[in-house]
């Protein structure tokens, strides 16, 4: 499900990033850097900012200082995958129709078409490809969410509390997914409460910091 290809083995850094949330900084001079290969995971008390450095880092939230990089480059939109807390399907359209929308509107016009049978079967939502996203469970829903991963290859994941909703078989089969794509050269980002298996790198958020 990974176009290794795609990747460069390059790292991310994180150079005094700042981050206003209501009129207040939430973060302030924030560096840090993610190797090639390497899942980061972001811990820190309820409200310290772990959800906005995700947003700031996808591009939807404005950041008021610093600089974000892949390699020599600015991370752009077309170098990430953001799942936040909103599943991101429209609740009146099959789940493959879903996936379908998400590879129209993230992928290249010369870009194959993943197959999408295939990787329903991948994520354990096979039989429920015709059902509409609304009638899902919350943890297919939330399997739905992160198969967008995979429909375009991406080499930064952004991840806000990956676990949420899923079952022990859809924690094994995400950090196995993790897994790969850190193995292909990808870098994972993912906020959490609670522990991530797959995390080989780890940053503590506080207050002002």
């Amino acid at each position: 499900m990974t176009d290794k290809s795609a990747y460069t083995y390059v790292q991310l850094d994180v150079h005094q990033l700042g981050v206003r949330r209501g009129g207040v900084m939430v973060i302030s001079n924030l560096s840090f850097t993610v190797k090639a290969q390497a899942a980061l995971m972001v811990s820190g008390p309820n409200g310290v900012g772990k959800t906005s450095l995700l947003r700031a880092l996808s591009g939807l939230l404005e950041c008021e200082t610093g600089v974000a990089k892949l390699g020599q480059e600015n991370l752009a939109t077309n170098m990430l995958h953001y799942v936040g807390h909103g599943e991101g399907l429209k609740g009146q359209l099959t789940i493959t129709e879903n996936l379908n929308f998400m590879f129209d509107l993230l992928g290249e016009p010369d870009e194959e078409r993943p197959n999408i049978d295939g990787l329903l079967s991948k994520i354990g939502l096979l039989q429920q490809r015709n059902q509409m996203a609304s009638d899902l469970s919350a943890g297919q829903k939330r399997r739905a969410a992160m198969a967008r991963l995979f429909m375009v290859p991406r080499q930064v994941w952004l991840l806000d509390e990956p676990f949420t909703a899923l079952d022990l078989g859809g924690r094994v089969w995400l950090s196995e997914a993790v897994r790969a794509h850190c193995q292909a050269g990808g870098i994972v980002v993912a906020a959490s409460h609670e522990p991530l298996d797959f995390a080989t790198q780890y940053l503590t958020l506080e207050a002002g910091v």
